[in-house]
């Protein structure tokens, strides 16, 4: 009998391949009570208001909620579905290589955020971006850009944003693109494996049908209290 052979995405969710617990929790969320504080900003892009991708992303989150092992994760909202463009500053994340070198790390969140917000002002990019789904994982979909040139923009945003802020990430250059629909709680057993891997397939193969392409709004610097809501502060309207 032929071995199945799981994908990379699906085993960073197995018990087996995993001795920690999952990353944020205790300190994003908690198995009971839900999501904790975690005040920051971010820059992301919504989906379009009853659009059809928007549609089509509530029936994959839909297939992520049907699943036997649906407990084990701890589901956002729908209306804090969205694609993070570029990482801003966090509560819990108080680090150098996650900071603006010229601002002490210490500096409150709010106080932050309106540093940040006057150094995108007048911000502008001339090329728009079109998103395609590349993926799936049992937190949500991949995502990037739909051509290659598309990808270079995504980058170039990315690029443009860490000059503006002053840092980059360590994953600044390989940055997966997702759209998140849960935080695991318990890992996934080896006998789920099967059924998940199958499901995530499905998910993909019916995004790619329905909306090759995302309606996505332009990007927007947003600030939020937990993951239950990004409240968008400034939008950055494509020039072209």
């Amino acid at each position: 009998m032929t071995a199945t052979i799981f994908s990379p995405e699906l085993l960073l969710y197995s018990k087996r391949h995993n001795p920690n617990p999952p990353a944020h929790l205790g300190s994003r969320y908690r198995k009971v009570g839900g999501f904790l504080p975690e005040a920051g900003n971010t820059i992301v892009c919504h989906p379009v208001k009853r659009s059809r991708t928007l549609t089509a992303l509530i029936e994959a989150r839909d297939k992520y909620l049907a699943m036997p092992e649906a407990p084990q994760f701890l589901f956002t909202p729908i209306s804090s579905l969205h694609m993070t463009l570029f990482d801003g500053i966090i509560e819990t994340m108080r680090r150098q290589d996650r900071w603006p070198a010229d601002l002490p790390l210490e500096t409150p969140i709010k106080e932050m955020t309106a540093l940040l917000a006057a150094r995108l002002e007048g911000f502008s990019m001339a090329e728009p971006f079109k998103v395609a789904v590349t993926g799936a994982r049992p937190s949500g979909l991949l995502v990037d850009g739909a051509t290659e040139k598309d990808r270079r923009i995504m980058r170039a945003w990315r690029d443009a944003f860490a000059d503006l802020f002053g840092y980059r990430q360590p994953n600044h250059a390989d940055y997966t693109f997702h759209i998140t629909f849960a935080y695991p709680l318990e890992w996934l057993e080896d006998d789920a494996l099967p059924r998940w891997q199958a499901m995530l397939g499905e998910v993909v193969e019916n995004i790619r049908r329905k909306i090759p392409v995302f309606e996505l709004m332009p990007p927007a610097f947003c600030v939020y209290e937990d993951m239950n809501h990004f409240h968008e502060l400034l939008i950055f309207d494509f020039d072209a």
